[in-house]
């Protein structure tokens, strides 16, 4: 039996409220083509984390949120300014921005941990996450910071869309489509930032973008993407909390990733419509039907050559006029399950039911040829 204790409960209950958030605001990320975006965010964010204390000297909370939010979002803006104003592609520039922001906040770091204080001992936890030390206090101001952006998001969810869609048209409209842009943007950095206690800055933009991932895979509605994704972010966050607590020596941060991970895979494999195993049974099911159609025509142009329709025919005949010989047997005994034909003696035949059915799909294949 598990025990869930307050450690426990706070942790997962941060874990949910992180994957829900980053989940839903991260599949327009996805949705986008910026899946990347999210990595430079987090990246970005770490001096913010630095100089927010080395200003402030607080480890509050919301004052390193805020030191991350502002230095994610400046982060963000040079790489729209670089893209803008520069032949830089969209890719280099999220390179660019990641490298030298994540530079700068180790070097804060390295400085601020060679300071004779000792209070600042703990900020290098936001480079890979210390959920164990959240509190109901870090949850409280996760939770309204998140709520606060899933709400805007609602609020703006036609503008939203619209700029995922097609940002030209919406530019057409009138829409104010770059304000739009670095609004939907500032709420994706919000959901990066109040997850940098939990999972870390390496490990962030994972949250962005396997919820996402894999609730695309179940459906093809933005709404049923972003509703989704935040469920699996979620899923996956309060998986991750209670493995790692219930497990010696599992990190928190890394185990949430992984259980992420764990969904896109299954998403992957199982979603009914794009998942490798659906694929494969659909396209198992599609041989046979071809099969099937392939020997009752077979077996129809047989019956051509002769007065009676349902003149029997031996299967050794029928495997010289497949590419597929050694389904012949199982085809026929599937068709004679449909009642599409009959076995005599060491021959087939085809039925009333089974010769109308040949007679239908030769006059298909005839109109289809025709059109």
């Amino acid at each position: 039996m598990i025990e869930f204790d307050y450690t426990l409960r706070t942790v997962a209950l941060g874990a949910a409220v992180l994957g829900l958030s980053s989940g839903a605001l991260g599949a327009f990320a996805v949705l986008r083509g910026q899946s990347l975006l999210g990595d430079a965010i987090s990246h970005a964010a770490l001096p913010g984390v630095a100089l927010a204390f080395l200003l402030t000297a607080s480890k509050a909370p919301l004052v390193l949120v805020i030191g991350a939010g502002l230095a994610g979002w400046v982060g963000t803006l040079c790489v729209m300014g670089i893209t803008r104003t520069s032949r830089v592609p969209y890719d280099a520039a999220l390179g660019i921005v990641l490298s030298v922001f994540f530079g700068l906040g180790m070097v804060l770091l390295t400085y601020l941990q060679a300071r004779p204080q000792a209070s600042q001992a703990g900020l290098d936890t936001f480079l890979f996450g210390q959920a164990a030390a959240l509190v109901g206090r870090d949850v409280a101001t996760m939770a309204g910071i998140g709520a606060l952006a899933l709400v805007l998001m609602g609020v703006f969810w036609k503008e939203f869309k619209l700029l995922l869609f097609d940002a030209d048209f919406a530019a057409v409209q009138g829409f104010p489509v770059r304000a739009l842009d670095i609004g939907l943007t500032t709420l994706l950095v919000v959901a990066i930032v109040i997850g940098l206690q939990t999972v870390g800055v390496v490990l962030m933009s994972a949250l962005i973008v396997a919820p996402a991932a894999a609730a695309r895979q179940w459906t093809d509605r933005l709404i049923g993407v972003v509703a989704g994704a935040g469920a699996f972010g979620a899923l996956s966050g309060a998986s991750g909390a209670i493995l790692s607590a219930t497990t010696a020596r599992l990190p928190t941060g890394p185990t949430i990733v992984l259980c992420a991970t764990a969904v896109v895979v299954v998403s992957l494999a199982f979603a009914p419509r794009r998942g490798l195993v659906s694929a494969w049974l659909r396209g198992r099911r599609n041989r046979q039907v071809l099969r099937v159609a392939g020997t009752l025509e077979d077996l129809y142009t047989l019956a051509l050559g002769h007065a009676d329709p349902h003149y029997p025919h031996p299967a050794a005949t029928l495997r010289t006029m497949t590419h597929s010989p050694d389904a012949v047997e199982p085809t026929l005994d599937a068709l004679r399950q449909q009642g599409l034909v009959e076995a005599r003696d060491d021959a087939w035949a085809l039925t009333g039911r089974g010769l109308a059915e040949a007679q239908r799909l030769a006059r298909d294949r005839g109109e289809g040829r025709d059109a």
